[in-house]
């Protein structure tokens, strides 16, 4: 999988466990939804974000 792919689905997996253990435990776990989109909401505009470079680290490329 390319490396947009990889942050979508990493994305969307850290938002819904927030909600999820917002939902169960406590509601401070809303802070990791906001800031999952919050990096992703920065990385639109600078096209990047630091799970990129986690990413790149396990080896995954870029798609181009």
């Amino acid at each position: 999988m390319t490396m947009e792919r990889w942050l979508r689905l990493l994305g969307g997996l850290f938002v819904l466990v927030g909600l999820g253990l917002s939902r169960i435990y406590s509601e401070n776990w809303l802070i990791l939804s906001g800031l999952v989109g919050l990096s992703l909401f920065q990385s639109g505009f600078t096209n990047w974000c630091p799970m990129m470079v986690v990413l790149r680290l396990l080896g995954v490329k870029n798609g181009k």
